[in-house]
């Protein structure tokens, strides 16, 4: 028996504080949506050998992807791990469906994640087994013996905040249930590279690398970097010294060998290129070349090309079949056919992508290749002469807004992007099915790849955004125009910046440096370097409103990069780094910076008190990644703070109630782990007290006010939850992920209105937010989905409710005469459940066809001799108010659903009203015609086989033949209703007249486009149609009512059993 559920909306009330315990299936219908925009970063590459179908690709933050039919179509495989960060890749040789993953990008910028180890898949990549080195960090390479999958050699950089042992090569021989750590340096040297001698498996080659990171600097480069062999299959290892190598500190390294010359060895070593670092001289040169194995080497390349920024780069690869010809990964991709000593800068048009990072190529054939950078992957099967290009949707992004448009609009900066703007939902479609949020959606709207984008709330066509980027590196101010397309630049202090350490700076902006429009005018726009900086005047001037709020510690302020410089504000410390206003209080500013201290001014920043002694226990140098100025009260406020470049990963989340006076730590509930530290608190909009946090892997939920928090992950994929917003007006909210791109969860309003009250309950029907009655809009060309495509929400109202149990329910919804225009079924689960209603009412009564089409004795109908035509409509329904009621266990309840119209429609209400009229006249006449023409099937089928009965025993020809007359003469009339000679084979549906029916049915298509009232000559064909289908009317009802009666008698004098009347 199934209950019946009827629905209706209230005005959302306040809620107690509460701790209700939710689990992943209680919310698994609140699914969110991925909406864009294209990805970027791609780390490692694998491929299988001699099988051009099967690559596999890690993300710098967005898991593990897999292609199955060369490049076209890929899928995640690693989204059940709750790690994201990929380092290494590597497939068996000897046993392709072994696939083992190290965790923890190695290729070393500002905003990279880390791992957790090794994991390893027996069934190329459906599951997977986390098989050691938790600790390590990041992973720079596995290699695996060419014939036992079980032997393997991992790489570990190690997360290089702090010193540890976890550092060196690890060796496996028993595929990860036991490691033995065979090469350690010392705890602030890991491994960059390892290669294995191609025709000696015993031989290998590593090299080591002394690197450090810290929030203000990184030094790569040091006593421990070198090139490591062993001979004995990786169980000792000699550094190589001399013999033509560099003999002061270096860098990163990174090795390659060929099976076409396997004693060849070339190191591409980052030396510091002769200029002074420290006051100590450095080695010259790049890349180093050993025809002996590694007895001695020669200096062939001194082109800093070659290794570009070393610590984010240093990769090469040789070609497996040219001893000669060799492969390097930079910014740009080089090539080289003479051993490396002369390159081949290939222009941008034919290279793979841009900022390169790892190459696989097949090694029995050379021409098969696939490059990993920050532009995706691409393939190529010619040896480079052409790539097939893809973008993932793993986009890093650092922030997301929305406007206040209807639908609303993303704003988000991507590394390696501008600042963009897209569509949270398209209203479009196309001859495929419902549209997706195509990738040519999103528009560049100034700024650059990091900071934030944000529209003016009174006005979204104007976009201001804060980034760094080519140019000033650390400053840039954007304000966007989207009436012209146009940006105006509005740095604060516009004196370029690149290459330049903190300390030789006039303001200090950082790479994701806040900016703020006051919620209390938008006219005043924020944006902070050590300074707050405040305009009123759309940019013209700036004017300084704090002190320096840092540390201000000229030691945290110097020379970044180590060997290789690396100043492009992403170390630039002693900065504000959260700044927030209260939207309570004008005037009353929080301040957060990227070396551990808060501050607060309560009068417009005339003065500021720093209240970081107030809160306890605060470890020092962490940086302050949001402060969240509650809506509820002045002087409420939570901050977000991390250590983890320091080399704590513990989370730590705080909120004061007293313009911090004192602090009050909530993270109860967070998971431990290297990947707990957080990102972004926000505070829900709706109720007091709930809570979203995102951490490095996680996005989390609390209902009573941080007390306690759970996971709130459904459908996420686990990355970094970098920002989080909502939407006020759709109720809707949105995740900016570092790794795989926006995601948004439609209508958060259960979440909202969950308290115990409602779970005791066996069945609970939440409050309904208004909808918009959407129309349609005209697509762009782009029909086909690809990798980074967004995905719509479905059209029309979600209705959500509560069930303690499993059962199956109805929903039925009225509109304000009470009719039932709409029963929706639903598989109920206990938790949180979610129905779409489109809007639309009940499809017409469908045409079920029991005989086959005329001329088409080869059409089968199957067993049950019963065929459908798609020949149903239904309508939309106008705007107004709904209601559905609900009623499970003897209770009955009624909510109200509140129907927008399309603010973007030309229509009135007075239009929409005509349309439903004509709409309805419509939909009545093609019921009757379906009730005709079920009528006449049901008949037909019987006399067919009368007939056939009949002749079988030897019945009258007299007989036989007054079944066939009477058959015909329905056919006779079922011909003026529907085209009887369609199959829906071969198109067939342009040979044929068309009847009363599926004229009905075109009417009804096009009477329904958008919000139009219908014009004249819509009407004039609906009367011709309808006097049309009442002449059949009375035709058929003459027959049935003489013809058939007559013979139903006749049959009947016979003692024979006749047709049945439907």
């Amino acid at each position: 028996m199934k209950t019946k559920f009827y629905l209706l909306i209230a005005i959302l009330a306040s809620f107690v504080s509460y701790s209700q315990e939710i689990s992943k299936s209680t919310i698994s219908d609140m699914k969110f949506r991925h909406v864009g925009p294209v990805g970027n970063r791609l780390t490692s590459v694998a491929g299988v050998a001699d099988d051009p179908m099967v690559y596999y690709v890690g993300a710098a933050s967005g898991g593990v992807w897999k292609t199955k039919d060369g490049g076209l179509n890929w899928f995640p495989i690693f989204d059940d791990q709750e790690i994201h960060s990929i380092g290494a890749l590597a497939v068996s040789p000897s046993n392709p469906m072994v696939v083992y993953v190290g965790t923890g990008e190695s290729s070393i910028r500002s905003n990279v994640s880390i791992g957790d180890g090794v994991y390893k898949s027996e069934d190329g990549g459906e599951t997977w087994k986390h098989i050691g080195l938790k600790n390590s960090g990041r992973i720079s390479r596995i290699v695996i013996h060419p014939n036992d999958p079980d032997k393997v050699y991992v790489g570990s950089l190690g997360h290089a905040y702090s010193p540890q042992k976890e550092r060196g090569v690890f060796v496996t021989h028993d595929g990860g249930a036991s490691w033995k750590h065979t090469l350690f340096v010392d705890q602030n040297t890991g491994i960059s590279d390892i290669v294995m001698d191609t025709d000696n498996p015993r031989v290998l080659f590593a090299g080591a690398w002394h690197l450090e990171l810290k929030t203000w600097q990184r030094i790569s480069g040091g006593p421990g970097s070198g090139i490591f062999k062993s001979t004995d299959a990786g169980m000792s290892w000699n550094r190589l010294k001399g013999n033509g190598l560099p003999n002061n500190d270096v860098g990163k390294i990174a090795l390659a060998m060929t099976p076409a010359a396997p004693d060849r060895l070339y190191a591409l070593i980052e030396t510091g290129d002769g200029v002074p670092y420290n006051g100590k001289e450095t080695e010259s040169g790049e890349l180093w070349r050993s025809d002996d194995n590694g007895k001695t080497f020669k200096l062939i390349n001194s082109d800093r090309d070659l290794g570009g920024r070393q610590a984010y780069y240093t990769r090469t690869t040789a070609s497996p079949d040219n001893p000669n010809e060799v492969y390097f990964m930079s910014n740009s991709f080089f090539s080289s056919i003479d051993g490396g000593v002369s390159l081949e800068n290939r222009p941008r048009s034919s290279s793979p992508n841009w900022d390169h990072h790892e190459m696989w190529i097949d090694p029995n054939n050379g021409d098969r290749m696939a490059v990993a950078g920050d532009g995706g992957i691409a393939i190529s099967q010619n040896r480079g002469k052409s790539w097939l290009r893809t973008y993932l949707p793993i986009a890093q992004l650092y922030h997301v807004t929305t406007d206040n448009n209807v639908p609303y609009n993303l704003l988000t900066n991507r590394q390696d992007g501008p600042s963009m703007k897209g569509p949270s939902r398209t209203r479009s479609g196309n001859w495929f099915g419902s549209s997706v949020i195509q990738s040519g959606m999103w528009r560049e709207i100034g700024g650059g790849e990091s900071g934030f984008a944000t529209a003016d709330p009174k006005d979204p066509d104007i976009i201001w955004s804060s980034a760094s980027g080519y140019g000033p590196l650390g400053g840039i101010v954007t304000r966007y125009n989207e009436n012209t397309k146009q940006y105006r630049q509005l740095e604060v202090w516009p004196e370029l910046s690149a290459g330049s350490h903190a300390s030789l700076l006039k303001y200090r902006f950082q790479w994701t440096f806040p900016l703020l429009i006051s919620p209390h005018d938008n006219k005043t726009v924020y944006v902070t370097s050590q300074h707050v900086h405040r305009t009123t005047n759309d940019g013209q001037t700036w004017e300084v409103i704090s002190p320096d709020l840092s540390l201000n510690d000229k030691n945290m302020q110097g020379f970044s990069g180590g060997l290789t410089g690396d100043n492009i504000a992403v170390e630039y410390a002693n900065v504000i780094y959260a700044f927030d206003e209260s939207p309570v209080k004008k005037g009353l500013f929080w301040a957060g910076t990227n070396d551990g201290l808060v501050h607060i001014s309560q009068d417009n920043g005339k003065t500021w008190n720093n209240v970081t002694k107030n809160i306890p226990n605060l470890p020092k140098l962490g940086v302050v990644r949001n402060i969240e100025a509650s809506k509820w009260d002045a002087g409420k406020a939570y901050l977000t703070i991390e250590f983890h470049q320091i080399g704590n990963f513990e989370p730590h989340v705080y909120k004061t109630e007293n313009y911090g006076k004192s602090w009050k730590k909530i993270t109860e509930g967070i998971d431990e782990g290297n990947l707990s530290y957080t990102r972004c608190i926000k505070e829900d909009p709706v109720r007091e007290g709930l809570l979203y946090l995102g951490t490095e892997n996680k996005l989390y939920v609390s209902f009573n006010d941080g007390s306690n928090w759970q996971e709130l992950m459904s459908n996420l994929p686990h990355t970094p939850m970098y920002w989080i917003d909502i939407q006020e007006h759709f109720n809707d909210l949105v995740i900016g992920t570092y790794g795989r791109g926006i995601w948004i969860l439609d209508d958060i309003s259960p979440l909202q209105q969950l308290n115990q009250d409602v779970t005791k309950k066996s069945a609970y029907l939440f409050d309904l937010k208004s909808s918009y009655r959407f129309q349609n809009v005209t697509s762009t060309l782009q029909m086909f989905p690809e990798a980074s495509s967004g995905q719509d929400p479905p059209k029309g109202a979600s209705i959500n409710y509560w069930l303690n149990e499993d059962k199956d329910v109805e929903l039925f919804i009225t509109n304000s005469s009470n009719d039932t225009v709409r029963t929706i079924a639903d598989k109920g689960k206990k938790g949180i459940n979610r129905v779409w209603w489109d809007f639309m009412g009940e499809k017409s009564d469908p045409m079920i066809m029991r005989t086959k089409p005329q001329y088409a004795e080869w059409f089968s109908i199957g067993d049950d001799r019963i065929r459908n035509i798609p020949s149903n409509i239904s309508i939309m329904q106008p705007p107004g108010k709904y209601q559905v009621h609900l009623e499970s266990d003897g209770t009955t309840y009624s909510k109200e659903l509140i129907v927008v119209k399309d603010p973007h429609s030309e229509g009135t209400i007075d239009d929409i009203k005509l349309q439903n009229d004509l709409m309805n006249k419509i939909y009545n006449d093609l019921n009757t015609t379906a009730m005709y023409v079920n009528s006449i099937e049901s008949i037909r089928r019987q006399l067919i086989d009368l007939k056939s009965a009949l002749s079988g025993n030897g019945k009258d020809d007299n007989l036989i033949s007054e079944v066939d007359n009477l058959e015909s003469k329905f056919l006779h009339i079922e011909k003026k209703l529907l085209q009887l000679k369609t199959t829906g084979k071969g198109q067939d549906v342009v040979r044929y007249q068309k009847m009363i029916g599926e004229k009905l049915a075109y009417l009804a298509e096009n009477v329904q486009i958008s919000d139009f009232r219908p014009a004249d000559s819509y009407y004039e064909v609906y009367e011709l149609l309808h006097k049309r289908l009442q002449d059949v009317g009375l035709e058929y009802d003459n027959l049935v009512s003489n013809d058939l009666e007559e013979f139903i008698s006749k049959m009947n004098s016979q003692d024979i059993n006749t047709v049945v009347f439907n």
